[in-house]
């Protein structure tokens, strides 16, 4: 698969969490049920980051949903996620985290394959951490899950007072921006750059952009600072999992940098580096992100 289809067209589900839904869709055999007399595949679990939705993971239910159960999440305030203003829900990655969690012991899920991608990291990392029983490897893309060692100073200008908000949530300069600012290779379709802005199309329906762009933790007494401390100190633990690293080398945001903090506390991943490939990494490089993943299926949890 060269190229991705524009749509996603798997029905949406929702979850209830703390008194709003969580949307997710969930593709391909459930519990129990295979197409053949063998066991059932494993679950891939795809957590995506900002400002992305469920339909970064189109491609991958449209690749591997015939034999693998799919499920690509909707954070809240995201996707088709019911968007409450922050008076009514903490966006932070401790929560974010929490509502995870609590949508993998919901539908009762065994032998998880994490997938995710940028704040997507973090979060789903949080929730193997937490169910480590259930999960039976980790992939990740373009992401982190420690306090960032640097901010680009095209997200930290998103962050001045009053004008960043004003940016992000007035006239959607984050999401935007990353159209063309997280490819490297390749041109985004005009198709796909208005589907990714779809869920976001009004300063209400921004929240969680914006709360994502102000809990990058700059000090130490920012709230999510020691979850991604209390994260990082956790990787260790999960280092008995197998894991691939898919890595666009050209983003200029999770930077090779972050790919070998990975490398050195799993000296066991596999990895795969993608030289003129940016932080969109599945947009940009769908070929080869499809294929090593699919070789990593192969080789290591079928």
């Amino acid at each position: 698969m060269s190229e991705l289809s524009d749509q996603f067209d798997a029905p949406v589900k929702r979850f209830d969490v703390g008194g709003h839904a969580l949307a997710y869709r969930d593709v391909g055999p459930t519990a129990g049920e295979s197409d053949s007399a063998a066991a059932p595949r494993p679950t891939i679990l795809c957590v995506h980051g900002n400002p992305t939705w469920s339909y970064y993971y189109r491609g991958v239910a449209q690749r591997f949903g015939a034999d693998y159960r799919v499920i690509a999440v909707d954070h809240i305030g995201c996707g088709h996620s019911d968007k409450p203003s922050q008076s009514e829900f903490a966006y932070t990655l401790a929560n974010h985290q929490s509502n995870l969690a609590a949508l993998i012991e919901h539908l009762d899920l065994s032998d998880v394959v994490l997938l995710a991608h940028d704040w997507g990291g973090a979060i789903g990392l949080g929730s193997v951490v937490r169910c480590k029983p259930r999960f039976r490897g980790i992939m990740l893309l373009n992401t982190a899950a420690f306090p960032p060692p640097y901010v680009p100073w095209r997200i930290a200008a998103c962050r001045i007072p009053v004008l960043g908000t004003l940016g992000v949530r007035g006239v959607n300069l984050f999401a935007r921006a990353a159209i063309t600012m997280a490819m490297s290779r390749n041109r985004m379709r005009p198709a796909v750059a208005a589907n990714l802005l779809k869920p976001y199309d009004s300063w209400a329906n921004r929240v969680a952009i914006d709360a994502f762009v102000r809990d990058i933790p700059l000090s130490k007494a920012a709230p999510t600072y020691q979850t991604l401390v209390d994260l990082e100190n956790a990787l260790p633990s999960l280092a008995d999992l197998p894991s691939l690293l898919v890595w666009g080398m050209k983003d200029w945001c999770f930077r090779p940098e972050c790919l070998r903090r990975f490398q050195s506390v799993w000296p066991s991943a596999s990895s795969v580096e993608i030289d003129d490939a940016g932080h969109y990494v599945i947009e940009d490089a769908p070929g080869e992100t499809l294929a090593a993943i699919g070789q990593f299926l192969d080789d290591k949890i079928r």
